[in-house]
């Protein structure tokens, strides 16, 4: 069994909290343990792709969109979809560097991830967080 839920959010530092939370509660409200480690992992996924819309998205863009599907093995799929069509690359960052490392914890904690065009309406980044027994 599927379920899936997508919402958009004002292209603003505060939404990555709001996306943490609503990505929590329908996870939860799916089954997903409140301190499992699946849930943990997604969270810290959608914030760090939400991060990244916040920081480096068109500067025209007002609202990107969070959708999360969960899957019937308990696995996630996180998808944060923004008007940019860029393709996000891992980059290679110092010891002392400040910023550069989200997509390091994406790519350690999903099991894939990638992007998806979207053409002229930008691009979608995607994360599966499998679930863990």
């Amino acid at each position: 069994m599927l379920r899936r839920n997508s919402f958009r959010l004002p292209r603003h530092p505060a939404s990555v909290g709001l996306a943490r939370h609503r990505v929590r509660d329908h996870l939860a409200d799916w089954g997903h343990a409140p301190d499992g480690r699946a849930l943990a992992d997604a969270l810290l996924v959608v914030s760090e792709l939400a991060t990244n819309v916040v920081r480096h998205g068109p500067l025209l863009e007002r609202e990107f969109e969070v959708a999360v599907t969960a899957l019937a093995d308990g696995s996630c799929l996180i998808e944060v979809s923004d008007e940019d069509r860029r393709v996000p690359r891992l980059r290679v960052v110092g010891e002392w560097d400040e910023h550069g490392r989200g997509l390091h914890l994406v790519e350690h904690l999903a099991t894939a991830w990638g992007v998806w065009s979207r053409g002229r309406h930008g691009r979608t980044v995607w994360a599966l967080v499998v679930a863990t027994a």
